[in-house]
């Protein structure tokens, strides 16, 4: 299918709007010509994951678009840097790597892009109305988006996402196409306990399960009773996302394009039926850990997907004025930082044990103190996917309530489970 673009495109590409603009839609015109995209669609917003530093290629890209004149098109928000830009935390980068990790993320705020620095920015107000096409860049905010608010994106990489938004276009194709968004698995989980399915352990493992099964196919949740909190529904989809490819999942009655079975199926039959047991569920939860049979913990860390205000609020409950005899790294966004220093709340937390990091986490960044080996316990199926080989540490996971008594008792803590 051949690429056929506008008379302002081609424009915008020949340079009329000066060289950062045509930089931008080149790039995604390009994309859309080698992902066969017929057309450019216009996009509502897009939410920004290159500004994280990895090299000084990402930050002289940036700085180029800066150069040329290149301003974003639409509201875009920014995913997590490198640097802890607020000071509540500190990293081990070296010095020259700090000044061109700034540089670039200097250079996207330059661009137009919110300071946000979260990798939940639908946490943080970015909600595009549903149906709308937007250009969003990190896993779980893709899926989020998707799934739970049913805007329309596909998973965005580092540096088209820029070009997106600058260009105010992205290539129709794949998950922007109403067609591309009917499910083709179901995912039953009516016949696990009610119970477990209303607690918080449940939906990182049942993430990490669906995610494995599915690959980069499109499921519907059944039997779900009860309606999952978005902090519920967050940690489905980043675990989701992280080991597996998944753009989109429905959950039947709960999501918004999904108010019965056959509206997810579009009314055709499921070509895949997973019928999940409580022994899948528990393979699935050892499967988050590299360490299952660890006698210490070396470092915590949760807010993987950023905490939210509530899960900062239960936090502050677990703890209940006790003191860590291991810190917590509790990673979040400026959003929900701003709601925890209100009446002390980040001091306190603070005096207890926990480290607040805020514009990045300890998985992309070099926060943990430098322990190769050591153990991570996390309640994070994201952190549990990734901490391994991003941080070093081999990883053990467990409930947010057990991540706590465990801090405070400086020993592994594990009780919850499958009932």
């Amino acid at each position: 299918m051949t690429l056929a673009l506008t008379a302002e495109e081609r424009a915008i590409a020949s340079g009329r709007d000066g060289e950062g603009a045509a930089v931008a839609m080149r790039i995604v015109a390009d994309s859309a010509a080698l992902l066969g995209a017929p057309r450019l669609i216009p996009i509502a917003s897009a939410h920004i994951d290159g500004a994280l530093y990895h090299g000084d290629s990402g930050t002289l890209f940036a700085a180029r678009l800066v150069g040329g004149g290149a301003r974003v098109g639409v509201r875009a928000t920014l995913n997590v840097g490198a640097l802890d830009l607020t000071g509540c935390s500190k990293g081990r980068l070296g010095q020259a790597e700090q000044g061109m990790a700034r540089r670039m993320m200097e250079a996207y705020v330059a661009l137009g892009c919110e300071p946000s620095w979260t990798c939940a920015p639908y946490q943080a107000g970015h909600r595009p109305a549903f149906g709308t096409d937007v250009a969003w860049g990190e896993s779980n905010a893709v899926v989020f988006c998707n799934s739970v608010l049913g805007a329309r994106t596909n998973r965005y990489g580092d540096f088209l996402d820029i070009a997106c938004a600058i260009a105010a276009r992205a290539p129709d194709y794949g998950l922007h196409r109403p067609e591309n968004r009917r499910a083709t698995l179901a995912f039953d989980v009516g016949g696990l306990p009610g119970g477990f399915l209303e607690s918080e352990i449940a939906w990182p493992i049942l993430g990490s399960l669906y995610g494995r099964l599915a690959g980069d196919a499109i499921g519907v949740v059944t039997g779900v009773a009860h309606r999952p909190g978005e902090d519920a529904l967050k940690a489905f989809g980043a675990a989701a996302a992280s080991s597996g490819a998944v753009g989109l999942f429905h959950i039947a009655g709960i999501t918004p394009e999904a108010p019965n079975v056959a509206a997810a199926l579009a009314g055709k039959p499921a070509e895949t039926i997973v019928a999940v047991t409580p022994q899948m569920v528990r393979e699935a939860r050892l499967r988050l850990s590299t360490a299952v049979k660890a006698d210490r913990i070396d470092a915590i860390a949760i807010g993987s997907p950023h905490l939210s205000p509530a899960e900062f609020d239960r936090l502050e409950h677990l703890i209940a004025g006790r003191k860590l005899a291991i810190p917590i790294h509790a990673c979040t966004g400026r959003h929900a930082l701003s709601a925890i220093e209100a009446a002390g709340r980040r001091q306190r937390l603070e005096a207890a044990g926990v480290i607040v990091v805020a514009d990045t986490c300890v998985v992309v960044a070099p926060i943990l103190p430098d322990r190769p080996g050591g153990v991570l316990m996390t309640n994070s199926g994201k952190f549990a996917h990734y901490g391994p080989g991003n941080t070093g540490y081999e990883v053990l996971y467990a409930s947010l309530a057990d991540c706590v008594e465990s801090a405070v008792t400086g020993i592994p803590v594990i009780t919850d489970g499958l009932q």
